[in-house]
């Protein structure tokens, strides 16, 4: 990691700033085209095979802008962590629903699914964990923590992430405070601890999949289809989140804080 910091460090400040804005707008373009893929019904195989190619692409864009092949894309790693993330993403929102259900804002039943439209929603939630992890963890996150410090990158890619959800339906000024502070914070903490991407990719993936296709909540204001079970929220929007969905909810940002601080204080432990 040092070679990488030296040059992050010591490229001139105007170098640093033409790479970054171009890494931005490289995976823009490819999460866009991304999704797409998925917008227009794209076999889940394809969506799948268009994402690996992705983090291809990422990886070929840090060997030609920085000269070096990623390290945050270890294969050894890629298993464990990414297992690790599914687990924490699914926890972490199994504590929300559950905690907004408890509270007796929310009450849970059953929904007629499809597995067919249920696998479909776990590879597009693949997609979007890993395209959006690129873009505010791989390339904002990490070249603002090389060529600063963590805490401006946390801030800064933490803002970024929080609003740029606020075209979604039925987003606010909280909502979008919301998604930085639980989740910008919260993925940026754990890649720091983990030094790769396929820990918040896991997490990322698996906490959208779990709110939106197991519990039926909205995820970030959008129906996400099918699920296996159906959340029904009458309580106030800042104990259920509304109709952003539990993202949107107090709880959700406790729980984040909580995971968010647990990262961290195992980062500066070791």
């Amino acid at each position: 990691m040092e070679t990488t910091i030296n040059i992050n460090k010591e490229r001139p400040l105007w170098k640093w700033v033409l790479v970054f804005v171009a890494s931005f707008i490289l995976g823009v373009i490819g999460y866009v085209s991304l999704q797409s893929l998925a917008l227009n019904g794209a076999a889940p195989w394809l969506i799948v095979i268009a994402t690996v190619a992705l983090i291809g692409l990422y990886a070929l864009g840090i060997k030609l802008f920085e000269g070096h092949w990623p390290r945050d894309l270890g294969m050894g790693k890629l298993l464990p962590h990414t297992a690790i993330g599914i687990v924490v993403g699914f926890v972490y929102m199994t504590l929300v629903v559950s905690t907004i259900v408890a509270a007796g804002c929310a009450t849970m039943g059953y929904y007629d699914f499809e597995w067919q439209r249920i696998l479909q929603a776990l590879v597009v939630f693949f997609m979007v964990g890993a395209g959006e992890e690129i873009i505010f963890r791989g390339v904002i996150f990490r070249q603002i923590d090389e060529r600063w410090n963590i805490w401006a990158a946390l801030i800064v890619s933490a803002l970024l992430f929080g609003f740029t959800h606020m075209p979604n339906n039925g987003a606010t000024w909280w909502s979008s405070m919301a998604i930085a502070i639980e989740a910008g914070l919260l993925l940026g903490a754990a890649y720091k601890w983990s030094g790769t991407l396929w820990l918040p990719i896991g997490i990322h993936w698996a906490w959208n999949f779990t709110q939106g296709n197991i519990y039926g909540a909205a995820v970030s204001g959008t129906e996400a289809g099918d699920s296996v079970l159906v959340i029904n929220a009458y309580g106030p929007d800042i104990v259920t989140g509304g109709a952003f969905g539990p993202e949107a909810s107090i709880v959700a940002v406790i729980y984040g804080i909580i995971i968010t601080l647990v990262f961290l204080g195992c980062r500066y432990r070791h």
